[in-house]
């Protein structure tokens, strides 16, 4: 269930705790938000009835896509316990069953959705972090051109920092967004108290008329009021960490009426100041308290792109898991908490990525052109797959399943449109960075389909090597030898590379085969399966789910219940390294599979992936022709 964490350590203990690293993104987008929408690049008149219209634009925004789409139903969609895009697309493969068509459709909508992850994952960093320092500018003019270094130098330290992973600095996350969220409701109250008529916003009807009277400027501002609801995917993301019931708890009880108090304070303010258009949230504090605030602003904005760094490293390795990327180095920093990961490479070039961002595009404002898109289609996707668990998983009737999309939908589909207008601004950036990562992720599946097809194909079968190998015996050699193989019915290249060149065969031979499924976790006991062979062969299949940590030692170790007895330090473990070469005639395009064996050569080795103990390992070669 996905309470199940709530029991840990009790329920306002984890709310507490996802102050910090669930709606750090939501809750900074006060920063930016009415000020996109007033003084953007298509800028809305700043005038009562657009102040009004707005407000309640954002209001019910926030209530009908995170509120009630995101808190409401798709959190109900969990996979024992575990949220986000990869869960998603889990489960509504699960109720796909043989059905290609529909699971081709739901692999292509969630690499899409992943991709679309990963552009955000650049984008709010840069944006954030960004927005909070030009705070300078309000206090002090001057220090214009300080803006982007210090923004370069916060960036800089945050992912310089993250190889020690988030528990130490985490400890601090809660308290500190528990005062960003109290200061945003008491700037926001302050204001409101200067003009309560801005409370009128409430009423869905001044959003209404805010469309009537502005039409095609309306639709265009949706793409600054999407703002205000990017980070609402997060809660949905990371309920695996924390259960249902205290991200509902926090939500309700402090984040959603603290956003809303600070937006209709920053309304309040235009009302009685249009030329605060410039800076609303800021100029909501007064003189005295501007340094504080960018200071504890800063912080906030640190935070939350600390909450989408470490959603990057995980969905990362649950891309890597599904067998959509290629191994890379993972590196845990708890001993307690599975999921606190780094990985260097990912790490390292997301934050060139941010940095180019906030030099080539120089302003939140710029930045804001680029934001959205990623969101809204990330959105789209999410109501798509969870239709398809309404109706396969919860067994929901088509006319309920259709109308409760079709609502979701067309709010999804209104934002996405209006930030399409973007493009030409800058929406092109997320929409590259998905294309490029979509390919490359399509690419290294297909190409290790054609790898395993060809290494299959050429492959011995495994019951008669058995035989022969029994009816005539080359020496056997004391001791265990396991071939890592992708293929249990096959004999491993590995294998017949060591009979041919060493002319023997170890006393006990071991193939083991690893099987990611499509749950997030397998219980430790479930994971290891022992088949008994003629002739001291031994088949092993070790299964994990996609956000379990391979740990291939520690699973063989379960094999001496099951009748394999293994001696670590009179094992050997025998690989094979492939060199791969491309050739015009295969199914993938020859540029392609210049891609894949660019990133199967760089693809990091299987004895750390597998944690395999380095002076065991016994690597072969053999070239093999796609």
């Amino acid at each position: 269930m996905a309470s199940t964490p709530a029991h840990k350590s009790g329920v306002p203990a984890l709310a507490f705790a996802a102050l910090g690293v669930v709606f750090g993104d939501i809750g900074t987008s006060p920063l930016y938000t009415m000020k996109e929408v007033f003084a953007s690049h298509h800028p809305v008149p700043v005038t009562p009835e657009n102040v009004l219209g707005v407000l309640s634009l954002i209001l019910w925004a926030l209530i009908m896509v995170v509120t009630v789409k995101y808190v409401a139903f798709v959190m109900r969609a969990d996979n024992r316990g575990e949220g986000g895009i990869m869960a998603l697309i889990a489960l509504a493969t699960q109720q796909a069953g043989d059905d290609k068509r529909k699971l081709r459709f739901i692999m292509l909508a969630g690499i899409i959705g992943a991709c679309m992850f990963f552009a955000d994952g650049m984008i709010t960093p840069a944006i954030s972090v960004l927005s909070a320092v030009e705070g300078l500018e309000v206090a002090a003019p001057q220090l214009h051109t300080w803006i982007i270094p210090i923004t370069l130098t916060v960036l800089f330290i945050l992912f310089s920092v993250q190889r020690h992973g988030t528990a130490t600095v985490g400890k601090l996350f809660g308290p500190i967004m528990l005062l960003w969220f109290g200061t945003l409701a008491v700037l926001g109250i302050l204001n409101i108290l200067h003009d309560p008529a801005v409370l009128r916003a409430v009423n869905p009807i001044y959003a209404v008329h805010f469309f009537m009277d502005n039409h095609w400027l309306a639709f265009v501002a949706l793409g600054a009021v999407v703002l205000a609801v990017t980070g609402g995917e997060t809660l949905y993301a990371d309920m695996g960490h924390f259960g249902r019931l205290p991200i509902r708890i926090a939500w309700f009880g402090l984040v959603l009426p603290s956003l809303l108090l600070n937006y209709f304070g920053q309304g309040a303010l235009l009302l009685h100041d249009p030329a605060a258009v410039k800076s609303p949230f800021y100029l909501l504090a007064p003189e005295w308290m501007l340094y504080p605030l960018i200071a504890l602003a800063t912080l906030a904005t640190v935070i939350a792109s600390q909450a989408v760094i470490s959603g990057t490293f995980s969905v990362s390795r649950q891309a890597l898991q599904l067998g959509y990327m290629p191994r890379t180095q993972i590196q845990h920093t708890s001993e307690s908490e599975a999921g606190q990961i780094y990985l260097p490479r990912v790490n390292w070039g997301l934050m060139v990525a941010v940095m180019v961002l906030v030099i080539g595009f120089g302003s939140s404002s710029n930045l804001a052109a680029a934001y959205g898109i990623a969101v809204t289609g990330d959105m789209v996707i999410t109501t798509l797959l969870a239709a398809m668990v309404f109706h396969g998983v919860w067994k929901w009737n088509w006319p309920r399943t259709l109308a409760i999309a079709a609502i979701f939908l067309t709010i999804d589909l209104a934002f996405f449109g209006a930030n399409i207008l973007k493009i030409p601004a800058g929406g092109w950036f997320p929409l590259l960075v998905g294309v490029v990562i979509f390919t490359l992720m399509l690419t290294w599946k297909k190409g290790r389909e054609l790898l395993y097809k060809r290494l299959a194909d050429d492959a011995m079968e495994l019951d008669g090597f058995i035989h022969a190998i029994g009816a005539h015996p080359p020496t056997r050699v004391p001791g265990t030898a396991i071939f890592m193989t992708p293929n249990p019915a096959g004999v491993p290249h590995a294998m017949l590379h060591n009979l041919k060149h060493n002319k023997v065969l170890h006393k006990q031979i071991v193939l083991v085969t690893v099987k990611i499924q499509d749950v997030p976790h397998i219980a430790q006991e479930e994971r290891v399966s022992v088949e008994k062979l003629p002739h001291e062969f031994y088949r092993v299949v070790v299964e994990y789910g996609f956000k379990d940590d391979p740990d291939l030692p520690r699973e063989l170790e379960c094999c001496v219940d099951m009748g394999l007895n293994l001696d670590v330090m009179d094992t050997s473990f025998f690989i094979g390294k492939e060199t791969l070469i491309a050739r015009r005639d295969c199914p993938m395009a020859f540029w392609r599979q210049k891609i894949f064996i660019g990133l199967f050569r760089n693809a990091d080795s299987v004895t750390n992936y597998f944690k395999l103990p380095p002076n065991r390992v016994v690597e072969l070669g053999a070239q093999v022709t796609l």
